[in-house]
């Protein structure tokens, strides 16, 4: 993984990169549309430090003693509504420890306090009470998180914003963050172009768009771009 193309992260927004591995042939894993931020603005990217959630907050304490700065505690709690399986305390141990921020596949609780502290935190939502449970711990604890249909690994980048959460392969990634920068480089030129007057459809030309599927049904929109693109008109 290229160092430029870490850095680059910092400056794409999650729908850049989503557009980036279409561009890159890479599949698109987002998060479940429910995964939000705590607040407003925040964000977070890094490698992911993957945790499975079995009832009790060691587990967190645990995968520190091997985290590296910069990465995001990734917590799979089985996407669980009954029980909030982070709070304050587990936020800044994981904050100190110099994380870049954490993705929960669950609920948090104490999110007042979470807010005060002002640190990265996407999760389905908040409730009072904890796990009143212990199960046993699976052999692959800190190996493999699942964050909805989507499983990940220390082999994986989670780019976390207020459009959303999304994981890419850490050995894509150059690709990925190169087709990202093209893609915002033409969609900037584009709203740069509507602003001054000229409307999307006719940078596209939708008119020869329309005209073509009239003769051929089976001529669709995306097919369309793609050729105008290719003979550098977008």
């Amino acid at each position: 993984m290229n160092r430029n193309a870490f850095e680059s992260l910092d400056h794409l927004t999650t729908p850049h990169l989503a557009d980036g591995c279409l561009r890159a042939g890479v599949p698109v894993r987002c998060g479940p549309a429910g995964l939000l931020p705590l607040s407003p603005g925040m964000r977070c990217a890094g490698r992911v430090r993957p945790v499975r959630h079995v009832g009790s907050i060691d587990v967190y304490f645990e995968a520190l003693e091997h985290a590296v700065p910069g990465e995001v505690m990734v917590v799979d709690n089985g996407g669980r509504r009954d029980e909030a399986c982070i709070g304050d305390i587990v936020a800044l141990e994981v904050k100190a420890a110099g994380l870049a921020g954490m993705v929960i596949w669950g609920l948090h609780r104490d999110d007042g306090e979470l807010r005060d502290i002002d640190y990265p935190v996407f999760s389905l939502g908040s409730l009072p009470t904890g796990p009143q449970r212990l199960h046993s711990r699976p052999a692959d604890l800190f190996e493999r998180a699942a964050i909805g249909p989507h499983g990940v690994t220390a082999g994986d980048v989670v780019v976390a914003d207020s459009n959303g959460v999304l994981f890419l392969p850490a050995d894509r990634l150059d690709a990925i963050a190169e087709a990202a920068i093209g893609y915002r480089a033409t969609e900037a030129r584009q709203i740069e172009a509507m602003r001054g007057g000229r409307s999307y459809r006719s940078q596209v030309r939708f008119a020869d768009y329309l005209s073509r599927r009239q003769r051929d049904p089976g001529y669709d929109f995306r097919r369309h771009l793609r050729e105008i693109a290719g003979a550098g008109e977008v």
